[in-house]
């Protein structure tokens, strides 16, 4: 009799123990995804991309996860600034062009920097507006090492935004995957109104997204998926299951263009219908087939630009801007 009541106690011990390791281990991981390390060397290949031996590794150490850098620099005129922001100094590259027709503020995504973006940004001078590229705090040149794809980076968004705001011209911003997510909060939960936006494959929300990475190591996605969530918020300081595109686009109403690729492992359809779905502003998109989580030029260069060159055009008006003359680099 007694050996039959002592049962419930061990599997109950059992259970308190394996959920109490589970937090451990999710714990360590959302730590590891949301703060960048000083180490040199690459980080952890996409999911998608790691071999079964590779993906154990992974859940058994977590990813390795180096500070983004600017490896390479404009090759048009520019110059460096910094501006302050909550979260910590940006560093951004201001490229201007001549009578331009507004400014278009570019953003990049996870384990990103601003030197991804220079094939967007020359496009965009060639197109007619300045451009400045800026690097999220804790990638490549801003200040700090913490990233929490994209709530506190909403901040960042809302600081680069008022500093053009306060110049002359239109603004816009171009964002993909985290910084689209950064840009929507912002819109919605900070206050910024830019000109229109351009965004490529923002994720539904942070649970979404997180479930997305499970299901690329083929491992169920709960419950560490949601343990993953929360504990990335907790150490960050925030409810990561507020964290959510789809309720941002319901609360914004800029004129907005949508763009996704159809072999988007990372960001599925129903996601993104549902943010298209939700946006209450003026609203376009653009699938591109067989795209993945990556730029859309690559494949489709004229239609990405043409679409593009379209959306803006409709909301734009050449003006002159007190530095369009062309500006020295600096470094």
């Amino acid at each position: 009799m007694a050996r039959r009541r002592k049962w419930p106690m061990r599997l109950l011990l059992l259970a308190v123990l394996a959920f109490s390791a589970m937090n451990v281990v999710a714990a360590f991981h959302a730590w590891r995804f949301t703060h960048f390390t000083t180490e040199t060397g690459t980080h952890t290949d996409n999911p998608e991309q790691l071999t079964a031996a590779q993906k154990l590794w992974v859940l058994l150490t977590g990813i390795k996860n180096p500070k983004p850098v600017n490896h390479q620099t404009p090759v048009f005129p520019y110059r460096t600034i910094y501006l302050n922001g909550p979260n910590g100094r940006l560093e951004a590259w201001y490229g201007a062009v001549p009578h331009a027709r507004g400014t278009v503020a570019l953003f990049h995504g996870y384990t990103s920097s601003k030197s991804k973006l220079l094939t967007e940004a020359a496009t965009f001078r060639r197109l007619g507006y300045n451009v400045l590229l800026t690097d999220f705090t804790g990638n490549g040149g801003s200040a700090g090492n913490v990233c929490t794809v994209g709530h506190h980076e909403a901040a960042d968004v809302a600081a680069v935004t008022r500093w053009l705001q306060r110049r002359p011209g239109a603004v816009f911003i171009y964002a993909n995957s985290m910084g689209a997510v950064a840009t929507l909060r912002a819109e919605a939960e900070l206050g910024v109104r830019p000109t229109a936006n351009v965004l490529e494959c923002p994720y539904g929300s942070m649970l979404e997204t997180a479930q997305s990475r499970f299901r690329s190591m083929h491992v169920p996605s709960f419950p560490m998926a949601n343990l993953l969530v929360f504990w990335g918020g907790v150490e960050n300081n925030f409810w990561a299951f507020d964290l959510d595109a789809t309720a941002y686009g319901a609360r914004i109403s800029t004129p907005t263009l949508l763009m996704w690729g159809t072999a988007d492992p990372r960001v599925t359809r129903p996601e993104t219908d549902a943010i298209y779905a939700a946006l209450r502003g003026p609203k376009q998109r653009q699938d591109f087939p067989g795209s993945g989580h990556e730029p859309y030029w690559r494949k489709y260069k004229a239609l990405w630009e043409q679409t593009i060159q379209e959306f803006l055009g409709g909301k734009t008006s050449v003006g002159s801007r007190p530095d369009a003359a062309g500006v020295r680099p600096t470094l």
